[in-house]
């Protein structure tokens, strides 16, 4: 099981989990969802208390992966499975993100 932080402008809105058998559940934060103010971080997932869940990755972090050449070398220079979009996210979308929305590694 792999877990990340979801960020939206630098505040901790969710988490995002892999499972070991590859699904994924998308989980808000407690504080995030009780703050009226604090978006959705995306259409698709609305703000609930029911965590969302999913055979492949969420389209919405799905579509904040590299493409083309730019995925090729981030996977060479990486060495990540280029299958791997968990992986890739984790990777890219820390620090390199278009929008409001980042995610970073949970470390165990």
């Amino acid at each position: 099981m792999r877990e990340a932080k979801v960020l939206f402008k630098d505040e901790e809105a969710a988490i995002l989990t892999q499972h070991d058998n590859g699904s994924f559940t998308f989980c808000y934060l407690d504080d995030w969802l009780n703050d009226k103010e604090k978006p959705s971080i995306s259409l698709t997932l609305p703000k609930s208390e029911q965590p969302f869940h999913s055979e492949f990755l969420f389209p919405f972090f799905y579509n904040m992966l590299p493409e083309g050449s730019n995925k090729q070398v981030v996977c060479k220079l990486n060495r990540i499975d280029k299958e791997d979009y968990f992986g890739l996210l984790m990777t890219t979308a820390k620090n390199d993100s278009i929008g409001a929305v980042r995610i970073v590694k949970i470390e165990k």
